[in-house]
């Protein structure tokens, strides 16, 4: 079984396949799959073992979630915790789920509709609602790849959903970074932000009725954007009917300006939430108050170099100022 291992001095968690891959294994570059050999297409994904679906009148699926290809955590076992001499490992107990956005290879997230992405965002509530049921469930992530250096190879759009029993290190120091500043001000960080920018307009990208979208003020990735919604609530899985569509609609225009200003770039985007509110001593006491869901997107329009990996500092080439400038003025339109 894979697992999981803890950096002691950071307290960076890895999870550490149990099957090597070979030198050799690394040699060929991972290219998108074409349509005929998809195996997330409506024939290809057939055969797949369901795990929930979207259908029409018909029977059609029209959104579906599988197992991961290739499963890092595994739902079945206990976490088998262990010391080893200084070091702490367990099981990668949890679970891989790919969402398949639509039953067509040649449709991405800019293209499918604000109807479609209507059903996606549903199931990721739907998913995460289920998966949070499971107590040895620290925390969900739902992502996305898009793009070969995204680290996406398949080429048929489709999100993921990772279910882990520990809280990564980002994670938790976003965390406990809102938690200080609720300690010291009495005030969610994330509503102050959208204050902030919303009275500066310099960096705001897109308003509307239940979203912000904006440029971070100190962003990593030049036009990196994040959606910040105007309710407060630290949990995604608490969102209401109309914030799904209204969010869905945002999602598709911005991946439109996306594709047309910067030549359709890879991109990743991370959905960050509340960890799991099951009661446990010491954590979460002002999680409802001071966390606040809200989404990243962040195209990989520049490699990461050896100042950036060795020191955490990133290197913007194009400010956060103008980037949103950029995306206002680019036409989402077809």
């Amino acid at each position: 079984m894979n697992e999981i291992r803890r950096e002691p001095l950071l307290g960076r968690w890895v999870a550490v396949l149990s099957e090597s891959m070979k030198p050799e294994d690394y040699h060929s570059a991972m290219e998108p799959s074409t349509a005929g050999h998809c195996n997330l297409c409506e024939e290809g994904a057939g055969g797949s073992e369901e795990i929930y679906s979207v259908r029409d009148d018909s029977g059609k699926w029209l959104v579906r979630v599988v197992p991961a290809m290739v499963p890092v955590f595994s739902p079945e076992g206990d976490l088998g915790r262990k010391g080893i001499g200084i070091y702490d490992r367990m099981n990668a107990m949890g679970v891989n789920e790919m969402l398949i956005e639509s039953p067509r290879h040649d449709v991405p997230p800019e293209d499918m509709g604000s109807e479609q992405m209507l059903r996606v965002v549903e199931t990721f509530s739907a998913r995460m609602i289920e998966l949070e049921k499971d107590i040895r469930i620290r925390h969900i992530m739902i992502h996305k790849n898009c793009g070969v250096p995204s680290g996406d190879a398949c080429g048929h759009s489709h999100s993921l959903i990772t279910a882990i029993p520990v809280i990564p290190k980002r994670v938790k120091e976003e965390l406990d970074g809102a938690k200080q500043y609720y300690e010291y001000k009495e005030r969610c960080i994330f509503c102050d932000i959208m204050r902030e920018e919303e009275r500066l307009k310099e960096r705001v990208v897109m308003e509307t009725p239940y979203f912000l979208v904006f440029c971070p003020y100190a962003a990593r990735f030049p036009f990196e954007f994040w959606i910040l919604p105007r309710i407060h609530n630290c949990s995604f899985r608490d969102v209401k009917e109309e914030e799904k569509r209204d969010l869905s609609e945002t999602l598709s225009i911005m991946f439109r300006k996306l594709r047309r200003l910067l030549k359709n770039p890879p991109y990743n985007y991370v959905l960050h939430t509340a960890p799991s509110r099951i009661p446990r001593r010491n954590h979460w006491h002002t999680l409802g108050e001071d966390f606040h869901w809200h989404i990243e997107v962040m195209p990989r329009i520049k490699s990461i170099g050896s100042f950036e990996l060795g020191s955490g500092m990133y290197t913007l080439t194009t400010s956060p100022e103008d980037a949103a400038k950029y995306l206002k003025e680019v036409s989402h339109g077809d």
